[in-house]
C-alpha cells in the first residue's frame, strides 16, 4: 500500500513538473525590448495559455512593451 501512494506521488509531481515550462534565458526585459515579434507571443500565452507561462515573464513582457511604446527601446538614443 505505501508503495502505490508513493508511486502516485512521484506521478503527480512529474505531472506538475512537466506543466511548468521555464522561460528561455534570453526572456530578459532588454532582449524583449529588442525583439517585438517575442514580446507579441509572450502576451499571446500571457492571455490564451496562461499556464504554460510564469507571472514573471508575463511582468518583463509588459516592461517590454511599455518600454518600446514610450520609446525606451534600444534603437533610441540615451537622453
Amino acid at each position: 500500500m505505501n508503495a502505490i501512494f508513493r508511486t502516485a506521488h512521484a506521478l503527480a509531481l512529474a505531472g506538475l513538473l512537466s506543466a511548468c515550462e521555464p522561460s528561455p534565458a534570453n526572456d530578459t526585459v532588454e532582449f524583449l525590448t529588442a525583439h517585438p515579434e517575442r514580446i507579441k507571443e509572450v502576451q499571446r500565452l500571457c492571455r490564451e495559455e496562461r499556464s504554460k507561462v510564469s507571472d514573471d515573464l508575463c511582468l518583463r513582457a509588459a516592461e517590454a512593451a511599455k518600454r518600446r511604446f514610450f520609446g525606451d527601446g534600444p534603437e533610441q538614443p540615451a537622453k
